[in-house]
């Protein structure tokens, strides 16, 4: 990136200075944000963290130090810095606040609340629980109910302004060309209300009567396969893929309805993997939507799976997200008092279909498996293949038969245990029934607004906070950013493939020293 002339930036004048709370740091977008906050902000006024203490660390200042601060996207702000410059601009800047953004008031005192709306200029709320299979009551609370307390923290505060990190996919299965609007559920009739948005408190009292009905017939293990099975039905049934998805959707609902007159910015990212530039090429925390599948294959797993070659995989990287958000900011507190909806992604500008992503992920662990000693441990031997859905789900349902019936005559002949390609058919069925809506889809999302916004921000900030994905080549993004960061990042710290099949050799070996000193 060039030298710029920052203070020409439209975004970092508005946020010098300003008093910025922000939930959710503790996930991986969350962390790209708060880095890139303090490495092109060092000027802003205060950034505030709600974060709950868990069971290692009951306050939040202890769990912002060991859980997001040692991360290594912190890195090249460090190097910048030096250690003693890093540490005092986060002594000067960074405010941990101990809650619990589910609860009443975040769990704090009123008065303890209304201080903290006093102090604030902005809110950019980025929590959510983004696991597919959720449990009904638990992604609810999270993802649709917790909206009640953020709201109430910016009205109490005079009209805070909220960005609030919503989904594309809370379009659910509409399908076609999807833009920047709030459109109603496929599968419901619901009314609308003034201010476009739907009315959903029956829909969420008939969710909250079903989620208490399960709770009166089960408990335990038992409760919670119910809570998550339920709520895919309810969800599937309305219109969605999964339990995320349609209670991001019912939040983005409540916010608009409630906050009507007051200033709320919704940016929707698709895919969120990872980052294209900063703070470095191919940064990533855990394994994400593309990832599961990528990894499955990489071990052995996965050799087809159901999805549509020509369809578009939306993915966009975690650092274009984190700049759309903060352009969003910056232009709610240049211009309050609006509703925005931005889509952060890349399927209307530059689309990047699945058979190619499948291609670049082959054609990469053929020729260079040996540099990912945490995904490969040999060569790919057989072709991931894109199959029509309902091809692979008569396929999948003729080997589990035949593997069933297998393993039955196995255990007969004293053999325990299940069949490692009965493992790998029910791995590849599993991950089908999360993740095959996004690999075969029927829509397109655009994000024209979004550029819009980008252009009408200046030159300087676009290339300071660049949010499009026009740029990007796939192939190499791919192949030389992020499964090479996948592989340094997000499986930093485990063991490689290697050193766990050697483990596996050795108890093997150990269990038949064992067996034959019997």
């Amino acid at each position: 990136m060039r030298d710029l002339n920052r203070d020409k930036s439209s975004t970092i004048a508005a946020l010098t200075g300003k008093q910025v709370l922000i939930t959710g740091t503790t996930g991986f977008l969350g962390k790209v944000l708060l880095e890139k906050i303090l490495r092109t902000t060092p000027g802003v006024g205060g950034i505030y963290l709600l974060m709950r203490g868990n069971r290692h660390f009951r306050d939040a200042t202890d769990r912002f130090r060991e859980e997001v601060i040692r991360s290594s996207i912190f890195g090249t702000l460090r190097h910048e810095l030096g250690q003693e410059g890093f540490e005092a601009l986060i002594a000067s800047r960074v405010h941990c606040v101990t809650g619990e953004i589910t609860a009443p008031r975040f769990g704090l005192t009123r008065a303890d609340f209304a201080a903290l709306a006093d102090k604030l200029d902005v809110v950019i709320n980025s929590a959510a629980s983004v696991n597919f299979r959720e449990e009904l009551d638990r992604a609810l609370e999270i993802n649709t109910f917790s909206l009640e307390n953020v709201a109430k923290l910016c009205e109490l505060g005079g009209n805070i302004p909220l960005v609030h990190v919503s989904t594309c996919y809370v379009n659910g299965y509409r399908a076609g060309d999807i833009h920047e609007t709030s459109e109603g559920p496929v599968g419901l009739a619901l009314p609308e209300g003034p201010g476009r948005f739907y009315e959903t408190s029956a829909l969420i009292e008939r969710l909250q009567r079903l989620v208490e009905a399960l709770r009166g017939q089960y408990e335990g293990r038992a409760l919670k396969a119910k809570l998550i099975e339920h709520g895919a039905k309810e969800a599937q049934a309305a219109g969605w893929n999964d339990t995320y998805t349609f209670t991001k959707w019912l939040g983005e609902q409540y916010l608009y309805k409630v906050m009507r007159g007051y200033s709320l910015t919704v940016v929707r990212p698709s895919i969120i993997e990872s980052t294209l530039r900063e703070p470095s090429p191919g940064w990533i925390e855990g394994v994400k939507v593309a990832d599961a599948v990528l990894m499955a294959y990489a071990r052995g797993k996965v050799a087809f799976f159901p999805g549509k070659r020509a369809g578009v995989i939306d993915i966009i990287p975690a650092d274009l997200v984190a700049n759309a958000v903060l352009l969003s900011t910056a232009e709610q507190l240049l211009d309050p008092g609006q509703h925005r909806i931005y889509q952060c992604c890349s399927g209307g500008r530059n689309p990047l279909m699945l058979g190619d992503f499948i291609d670049h992920l082959v054609a990469e662990a053929s020729s260079h498996h040996g540099d990912y000693d945490k995904l490969f441990n040999a060569p790919p031997r057989r072709r991931f293949t894109a199959v029509d859905k309902r091809v692979f789900s008569s396929v999948a349902m003729c080997v589990q038969v035949a593997l069933t019936i297998v393993g039955a005559i196995l255990r007969r002949l004293g053999r325990r245990g299940k069949l490692r390609a009965r493992r790998n058919i029910d791995t590849a069925v599993e991950l089908s029934k999360i993740f095959s809506f996004y690999a075969q889809p029927n829509y397109c999302f655009h994000g024209d607004k979004l550029l819009s916004l980008s252009k009408s921000m200046g030159a300087v900030d676009q290339e300071l906070f660049p949010v499009d994905a026009g740029v990007i080549d796939w192939q190499h993004y791919i192949r030389h950013v992020h499964m090479p960061g996948l592989n340094h990042y997000a499986l930093q710290g485990q063991p490689s493939v290697r050193a766990q099949q050697r483990r596996e050799e050795v108890k093997t070996a150990s269990k038949n020293l064992t067996a034959t000193e019997a």
